[in-house]
């Protein structure tokens, strides 16, 4: 099987969200779902040291996300209807309408929060990767649209062996409880999984 995941580049990434306004765009999304989406994380001060001059800890940094396809996606393991899937070509996690009776147990379970209930259809709705763009050899919206090139795709073994192994960064949860298929270049300001330095500064964004 061939598993596709997604590098995102924080040294790159200036938060202008155009991936997240391309994916909506594509998928023609309503105004309370996102299928990707951009953190915001900073914190830090202002110190006077023992001279009276005043220093800085202060940082930001974005983060853009969206399903990471995971090797092991919690997702699937507590759908009740058994709706959700992973696919055997692509490693595409994927919801089935069919199947699917919008309980959100899959959106309640995602420490990323990617799967979610669109209360229209009454339906779970997720990121495909694109897969219809995948499948004729382009790549998913969200990369395409990135100005600053900060988003690849590709194989995930491939952009393992181009980027590192890196797949977890605050105020993201830890790359162990479900091995997302992700690869991140920390910003230079990045902050370890757990931090406590921080806080999320957009909260209201995150759909």
């Amino acid at each position: 099987m061939t598993q596709y995941g997604f590098h995102f580049n924080g040294q790159r990434c200036t938060g202008c969200k155009a991936c997240v306004m391309a994916c909506k765009d594509k998928n023609d999304l309503s105004e309370d779902i996102n299928f990707r989406n951009v953190h915001e994380y900073g914190g830090g001060t202002w110190t006077q040291d023992e001279a009276g001059c005043w220093v800085s800890d202060a940082f930001a940094y974005p983060v853009s996300i969206a399903c990471n396809h995971c090797a092991k996606p919690i997702c699937m393991a507590n759908c009740p209807q058994g709706a959700i899937s992973k696919d055997d070509e692509t490693g595409q996690v994927w919801s089935d309408p069919e199947k699917c009776i919008g309980c959100g147990t899959c959106m309640n379970s995602c420490p990323y929060g990617a799967p979610k209930v669109d209360m229209e259809q009454m339906k779970s709705v997720k990121c495909d990767m694109c897969a219809d763009q995948v499948k004729e050899g382009n790549l998913p919206i969200c990369v395409a649209a990135c100005p600053r090139r900060a988003l690849d795709f590709g194989e995930i073994e491939e952009l393992r062996a181009t980027y590192g192994d890196v797949a977890e960064i605050a105020p993201l949860p830890a790359a162990s409880e479900t091995e997302p298929c992700l690869v991140i270049t920390m910003p230079r300001n990045g902050k370890p999984v757990g931090d406590t330095t921080g806080a999320a500064l957009n909260e209201r964004e995150i759909l």
